[in-house]
C-alpha cells in the first residue's frame, strides 16, 4: 500500500479487475500530461501520476478509481515526496471526512 496525503493507493491483482475496466479508455490527462488522482481545492496542487497508463472510475465520481501502470510510474505532489510505483493495477481511494448534519465529503487539500 502507498499513501500520499489524503490518497491511498492499493495494489490489485489483475484477476480482480472488472472486465469492463479492461476495455475502458480511462480518464484524460491534464495539461501537464499527468493522471490526476486528486486535485487540491484549497491550494490547487494535485496528487498525480507520471508515466504511461490510465485511470478509470469504478462506479461514478465518488467511487474508488482503478489505475493501470503497464511500465510503472511516479505519484507526484508539490508538497510531498514522489512515490515510485511498480507496474501493475491499483485501487485509488481518497480520504473522506464526516461532517455532522451533512454527508461524507472528500478531505479538502
Amino acid at each position: 500500500m502507498y499513501r500520499q496525503g489524503d490518497v491511498l493507493i492499493v495494489p490489485v491483482p489483475q484477476g480482480a479487475v472488472p472486465a469492463r475496466v479492461l476495455q475502458d479508455a480511462g480518464e484524460p490527462r491534464d495539461a501537464r500530461g499527468r493522471l490526476v488522482l486528486a486535485l487540491g481545492e484549497v491550494t490547487g496542487h494535485a496528487h498525480a501520476v507520471q508515466g504511461p497508463g490510465w485511470l478509470v472510475c469504478e462506479r461514478g465520481r465518488s467511487a474508488p478509481m482503478l489505475l493501470h501502470l503497464p511500465k510503472g510510474g511516479r505519484v507526484v505532489h508539490e508538497e510531498h515526496a514522489a512515490i515510485p510505483l511498480p507496474a501493475g493495477w491499483y485501487r485509488v481511494i481518497r480520504q473522506r471526512e464526516y461532517v455532522p448534519g451533512s454527508v461524507a465529503r472528500y478531505v479538502a487539500d
